[in-house]
């Protein structure tokens, strides 16, 4: 059913790297999640006004909680596809993870409610009411978020969506408390035990649990996360093969919101090749990946000699020697200039976020590394810190 109406509601649906496109799956995403818990709360606080159920009149709330979160999505993508202005020159896509952050705040609230009118059941136990309107509604209840949640995650998960895997997260704990309640009624009108003030206080701390982990995810893009290992092997692998890239390093990639990344990095080439093919190589390379990646990329061009193979022997050495400290580290730009007394050997060292060894101490183990094999040497290092994963 799913793929059904996106295929009739989401114009040109399959091209999910436009962000027109992806603005278009979330609005749809959100007006659906809207109708589903109007329903839902219009039907619950119809039945539970004629019942005379308090239990479901509060259901009906809670719907329309969940109606205002998912207006506060919509509100997100709409906020988000607006274009970039002079005071905003990289768009306003983070509002998307604003959204994201709210909707996981509001599912804290809920949880941090439920455990608190749950304590008070558990202190002061009241009679759990039961008809056959609390189970069909019920159960209705639970059909439908469960196919909410589906509905989310896939759509979250096809554009890359924070916001709506928070929305799916939501209407999941939706399913779990609403059939918590429904078990414990049915528990309650066969043993006479009361369990709902117990059963509710474990849902409400489920959902904290889950709530937490919503607001760490929303969070951390803002705070400015690494990239995912998929995107930098993608960059890495695609600049890499065009003829004449001898190797790449120093990438960064900046997150202004989905589907609104800029990337930089540096490229080597041999210092032998003639500049201006060389530069028109890498504004070829920048051009494909902003055309068949949606990706801005700035490239920086590092002559590398390559006709001393001397020069290229201590490289190759010293790339791998560095290697018995952390195999994630890693050199590049290295050039010498000899001296009557020494030879400077200067080069760029990558070193890793989380390396025990700070920069002045790892440059000082790397000169006695190096000096160890060749004692007429000095080395001058720049240490640049990894701006991606360290499992990357």
């Amino acid at each position: 059913m799913t793929e059904w109406l996106i295929q009739h509601f989401v114009r040109d649906a399959q091209n999910t790297d436009n962000p027109t496109v992806r603005t278009r799956y979330g609005q749809f995403a959100g007006v659906v999640c809207i109708i589903c818990n109007l329903v839902l709360c219009l039907s619950k606080g119809a039945i539970g006004l004629l019942s005379g159920s308090v239990s479901i009149v509060a259901d009906a709330v809670n719907n329309l909680s969940d109606a205002s979160s998912n207006i506060i999505s919509l509100l997100g993508f709409k906020l988000a596809s607006k274009p970039a202005d002079p005071g905003h020159p990289y768009g306003h896509g983070r509002y998307e993870y604003l959204a994201g952050l709210i909707v996981a705040a509001l599912v804290l609230a809920i949880g941090i409610e439920l455990v608190k009118s749950s304590v008070e059941k558990i202190l002061v136990p009241t009679p759990v009411e039961f008809s056959a309107a609390l189970v069909v509604v019920l159960l209705l209840s639970i059909c439908v978020k469960l196919w909410m949640a589906v509905f989310n995650r896939t759509v979250g998960r096809r554009i890359g969506s924070e916001t709506l895997e928070a929305t799916a997260v939501d209407s999941r704990n939706d399913v779990i408390s609403t059939a918590a309640v429904l078990i414990s009624a049915i528990v309650a009108q066969l043993t006479g035990l009361n369990l709902d003030g117990w059963v509710g206080a474990a849902v409400g701390f489920f959902i904290l649990w889950s709530g937490f982990g919503l607001v760490r995810e929303a969070v951390s893009p803002l705070l400015g996360e690494a990239p995912s290992s998929e995107l930098v092997e993608h960059i890495r692998s695609k600049i890499m093969s065009y003829p004449g890239v001898l190797g790449t390093h120093d990438l960064m990639v900046h997150d202004y919101g989905p589907g609104r990344q800029f990337a930089s990095a540096h490229v080597e080439m041999a210092a032998e090749a003639d500049p201006m093919q060389s530069h028109d190589l890498i504004d070829n390379i920048e051009q494909d990946f902003k055309t068949e990646d949606h990706l801005i990329v700035t490239l920086h061009y590092d002559p590398i000699v390559t006709d001393d193979p001397e020069v290229a022997d201590m490289r190759n050495w010293i790339n791998q020697a560095v290697k018995i400290i952390d195999p994630r580290i890693s050199i590049h730009d290295l050039r010498t200039v000899p001296g009557p007394t020494h030879t400077n050997v200067i080069f760029d060292c990558v070193r890793p976020t989380d390396l025990e060894l700070d920069e002045a101490a790892l440059a000082r183990r790397i000169d006695q590394i190096v000096r160890d094999h060749y004692p007429n040497t000095r080395c001058v290092i720049t240490v640049d810190e990894s701006y991606v994963s360290s499992e990357q």
